[in-house]
């Protein structure tokens, strides 16, 4: 999902080096039926970008899942939930 968001920003000429582009995700894993299954995906994107640029990560946003290889896979079958917070950088 990280890579998506990337390229997606990528192509909207916002640099995601690692100084400047982090995920932290966290998730449930439930007892379905006596199996331990993941129910849950929680991504927290932490992005600094120019303010100029800012509107624009944040359609990056909400595009690049339909553009996931790996949400695609799993959406009806894990929930993801995931947000975007942007940090304003001088460059």
């Amino acid at each position: 999902m990280m890579g998506t968001l990337a390229a997606v920003l990528a192509g909207k000429k916002i640099r995601t080096f690692q100084d400047r582009f982090k995920a932290v995700v966290t998730g449930d894993i439930e007892d379905v039926d006596g199996i331990l299954k993941i129910t849950r995906i929680h991504v927290q994107y932490h992005l600094k970008v120019p303010p100029e640029k800012a509107a624009a990560a944040r359609e990056a946003m909400e595009t690049y899942l339909v553009r996931c290889p790996g949400a695609q896979s799993v959406i009806g079958c894990i929930d993801i939930a995931h947000e975007l917070l942007v940090e304003a950088s001088s460059d």
